[in-house]
């Protein structure tokens, strides 16, 4: 079972073998989206990412370092440069054209949000940074909303901060989720070119609530709810 458990933190039982953290990009995604679903609905999602190279590890980091430090990578993680590039290549192709994480985020957003009906499409791309993940979500819904309604429940949903001061320049960005457990907000706004469709920025540190913060998190609840033994 998948769990983000600031949303199926309730759902798991005794008959639960294996339990599991999604994937990080996902992660960041339906912990901003899962209120909104609860409230009007989700009916699609585009989403575009920009990952952190910390996402494939160490390997990936030195590549970066090396690259930018002029030199030539040693041992490197990706087919091309990462450093001054961007690469639309995570993990392996699929039959469908799409990669694996790409439909990864689609297959396990439906499930954490417990909705096989939610059209999703997802591009994922690796960047030059180590901070965090970001992403462009853009969400129809099938019910009408309020902007100010949609500020007010991520608001009040927990661990997701609200970052969005446009006229002081502030919105999230990965340097400053990077060693946060927070999962950030901003940019909201409503799509003209669609009804009942909103634009979101979404910025979380991929190693901490994108993995481990999760993975503590899930061993927290299992202990509180006797599944684990202390």
């Amino acid at each position: 079972k998948l769990v983000v458990p600031e949303i199926k933190a309730h759902q798991r039982t005794a008959a639960d073998k294996i339990i599991a953290n999604p994937n990080s990009s996902t992660i960041q995604m339906v912990l901003a989206l899962h209120k909104l679903h609860a409230a009007y609905q989700v009916a699609r999602i585009v989403v575009s990412t920009y990952q952190s190279v910390t996402g494939t590890g160490k390997k990936a980091v030195d590549q970066l370092l090396e690259e930018r430090a002029g030199r030539a990578a040693t041992n490197p993680a990706y087919p091309h440069r990462i450093d001054l590039n961007v690469l639309p290549h995570i993990d392996v192709f699929e039959a469908n054209g799409y990669t694996r994480e790409e439909m990864k985020m689609v297959k396990e957003t439906r499930k954490i949000l417990s909705d096989d009906s939610i059209g999703i499409t997802a591009t994922t791309v690796r960047i030059p940074v180590m901070g965090g993940h970001s992403e462009a979500v853009n969400v129809e819904f099938t019910r009408e909303f309020e902007l100010e309604d949609v500020y007010r429940i991520l608001r009040e949903t927990e661990g997701v901060e609200v970052v969005d001061d446009v006229a002081n320049n502030r919105y999230p960005m990965p340097k400053d989720a990077h060693g946060r457990d927070a999962v950030l907000v901003g940019r909201l706004r409503r799509d003209e070119s669609q009804p009942r469709t909103l634009n979101m920025w979404v910025v979380a540190d991929n190693l901490r609530k994108g993995a481990a913060t999760n993975a503590v998190q899930i061993a927290e609840a299992l202990l509180k709810m006797g599944l684990l033994p202390a």
